[in-house]
């Protein structure tokens, strides 16, 4: 009789830790990771031209989550790490998931980024990505708007020179609001899964 009443509170106990288990991680994957804007505000719009000529609004995109990265195609390390992360982040969704996610590079150096090489400097990471440039009127504009800071750094370097920049990731959601954002070397699991929240 000690025996069966033992064995029944074992069962007992590992029930109810395997429960704990379970809602500690069914709580972990509905919780945001990124930093999240409180209260989420409308994103500003971007009209500039992606890396194969066609007008680019950000307005028309409304439906999918939009993941902008600033940066530029000189960029020795954390330009080429994010978008190698976000590539990554984005292969861990189900197709139909990956379909409604819109990842977004936006020069901070037009002076060097042409068309033709933001066309193969996104291409090489994922074909779905989109490169925008502009004038630098146009890019100042959106820059401000989301508060990138950027600074031209004179070096020695066979490039000539590096830019400074905002190394966030920013993400507007689905009804066009800006209401997350990644820092740099945020990982790509992390990534995923508040991208599977804002697309339930």
């Amino acid at each position: 009789m000690d025996k069966k009443i033992l064995w029944v509170g074992l069962g007992a106990m590992l029930l109810v830790a395997l429960a704990t288990v379970i809602v500690f991680f069914t709580s972990q994957n509905n919780r945001l990771r990124g930093s999240v804007i409180e209260p989420a505000m409308p994103a500003a719009e971007i009209s500039l031209t992606d890396q194969n000529g066609q007008p680019f609004r950000l307005a028309d995109y409304r439906g999918k989550v939009v993941l902008l990265f600033f940066g530029y195609t000189y960029c020795p390390d954390v330009c080429p790490a994010t978008m190698a992360e976000l590539r990554a982040a984005r292969a861990m969704l189900k197709p139909e998931q990956a379909e409604r996610v819109q990842v977004v590079f936006i020069t901070v150096d037009p002076g060097r980024d042409t068309p033709e090489s933001i066309q193969e400097y996104v291409a090489h990471f994922d074909p779905t990505f989109l490169g925008l440039s502009g004038t630098e009127a146009e890019l100042s504009a959106v820059w401000q708007a989301y508060g990138v800071f950027r600074e031209i750094e004179q070096t020695d370097s066979v490039a000539g020179y590096l830019v400074a920049h905002t190394s966030r990731v920013y993400v507007v959601d689905v009804n066009g609001n800006l209401s997350l954002s990644f820092a740099f070397g945020t990982p790509p699991d992390d990534v995923a899964n508040d991208l599977r929240i804002l697309l339930k």
